[in-house]
């Protein structure tokens, strides 16, 4: 599988669900009731503090790799480049970060991988783009309305921008329509209340009903 399919994929799909604190069984199932309602992309968050280790966290994107082979993998929270590089050798297709860190960015192209690096000012928007990034992760989203972003992509509508962070399935046309091509969202659909007490059809109507609002724009 190339970058192409993946970039294709998220232009296609417009939705990345990011999962985080999830036991590994909690994320394959999880990741079976999203891909039920329609999701095709998750990240899976490495943890800043190490807990569980990356290692684990590679292991888990490795057997969601294995076993949803019609999914897209990728991680999240990158703040290195070994976890770019365990994200690869695990099979993932992405690398998310909440930053802007030109050295994860030309890494994981190096590797082959989709990059999406994490924004908010025009300069750390144009900082990633030259340094290689695909999609600007425009984050945190939720604490700037849909005009913010508006304004941002008037200058520099050669970037492609999606937004994370606060937003949902009635706000998500709004940010679409203002210049995001795409959105990242958590609880939303993975909800921890539901996943915890093995309501997974519940995760896979609200999947359904994001999905619904992204092809609606």
């Amino acid at each position: 599988m190339n970058r192409d399919s993946v970039i294709q994929s998220i232009l296609q799909h417009k939705i990345i669900v990011i999962l985080r604190g999830l036991t590994e069984d909690e994320l394959m199932n999880t990741v079976e009731a999203m891909y039920k309602g329609g999701i095709r992309l998750a990240e899976v968050t490495y943890d800043s503090c190490r807990n569980p280790t990356d290692e684990v966290t590679a292991q888990r994107i490795a057997r969601l790799v294995r076993c949803f082979p019609g999914m897209h993998i990728g991680a999240g929270t990158v703040l290195t480049e070994r976890q770019a590089e365990l994200t690869a050798q695990a099979g993932g297709r992405f690398i998310i970060s909440p930053d802007t860190n030109p050295d994860v960015i030309r890494r994981t192209r190096e590797l082959g991988l989709v990059s999406i690096p994490g924004a908010l000012t025009p300069s750390e928007c144009t900082l990633a783009h030259r340094s290689g990034a695909d999609f600007i992760k425009l984050f945190p989203c939720g604490e700037m309305k849909p005009s913010y972003l508006r304004a941002l992509a008037a200058p520099l509508s050669h970037l492609r921008f999606l937004a994370v962070g606060g937003v949902n399935e009635n706000t998500l046309a709004d940010y679409i329509k203002a210049g995001a091509l795409g959105i990242g969202v958590s609880s939303g659909i993975a909800d921890k209340a539901k996943i915890q007490a093995g309501d997974f059809a519940a995760v896979t109507e609200l999947a359904e009903k994001y999905v619904a609002a992204a092809e609606s724009v």
